[in-house]
């Protein structure tokens, strides 16, 4: 029988790997280790087979990153909660909080690992469905730790500025300066702009890796708000935000994992 919690541990370095099992052997004891993966390829294997109620992946394994892991098995075990083991300098941590993805930097620290466990708790006990599942915000992700990680960070990056959209029979460039926000269902994914709306077929997942991540912001599985939009956020009896943008009357409501983004607000 399967048990309740499940985890699948992914890290090259096996001192590592044996001690990250025993810390949460002590600190998780209802947690079962059901898997272990030396690399890249072997992780995708065992999360697919095996869809482990969390994974730790290594950023850097062999054959494949932890990044391209994460992206391979979301569709494959798409309730597996994921997190990123990584010696990554503290610069870089930003891209992880940005992306709401949870991470443990080595040398890993107790305290650090209990608050992960205490997250995926919760996460895991809540069941929202609202939660971003892999690669929701993986793409942005992505993005941004490639240009932050890869040391040639004074090389600029060139993020989408124009938009292909049909507007009926029209096919129509739209600034995306222009866009308020992005709206997605299973096939198309609304541009909505003060003056008008339009619909492509490029998935959210793959906006999220071409949109510059300080002035869209992904607020909801579904939608992608401009920063520079954003007229006001509201919250109601429970906590729950929603965001109301300039010059259009739809509220975006905010899914409990990008609520960080507003605390400030």
């Amino acid at each position: 029988m399967t048990p309740t919690l499940s985890a699948v541990l992914a890290e090259d370095e096996a001192l590592l790997r044996q001690f990250l099992k025993k810390k949460l052997e002590k600190l998780w004891p209802e947690l079962t280790i059901v898997g272990e993966a030396e690399d890249g390829v072997a992780a995708v294997e065992l999360i697919a087979t095996l869809k482990p109620s969390v994974a730790f992946l290594d950023i850097r394994m062999p054959e494949m990153t932890g990044l391209e892991v994460a992206t391979q098995i979301a569709e494959a075990a798409p309730d597996t909660h994921i997190v990123f083991v990584t010696a990554f300098h503290e610069y870089a941590v930003a891209a992880f909080e940005r992306g709401a993805v949870d991470y443990v930097l080595k040398p890993i620290e107790e305290a650090r690992l209990n608050a992960t466990i205490a997250r995926l708790r919760e996460r895991i006990a809540s069941d929202d469905r609202d939660a971003p599942t892999l690669p929701d915000n993986l793409a942005q992700l992505v993005a941004t730790l490639k240009r932050e990680l890869r040391g040639d960070a004074s090389t600029p990056h060139e993020f989408m500025r124009w938009i292909k959209a049909s507007l009926g029979p029209t096919l129509k460039l739209i600034d995306v300066k222009d866009v308020l926000f992005f709206n997605s269902d299973e096939k198309y994914t609304r541009v909505v702009t003060e003056s008008e709306e339009a619909l492509i077929r490029k998935p959210l997942r793959e906006l999220l890796g071409e949109l510059d991540p300080n002035s869209f912001w992904q607020i909801h599985r579904g939608t992608i708000v401009n920063v520079n939009a954003i007229a006001g956020v509201t919250r109601d009896f429970r906590g729950d935000a929603t965001v109301k943008v300039k010059g259009h009357k739809e509220a975006l409501k905010v899914s409990r994992p990008f609520s960080h983004l507003f605390k400030q607000m």
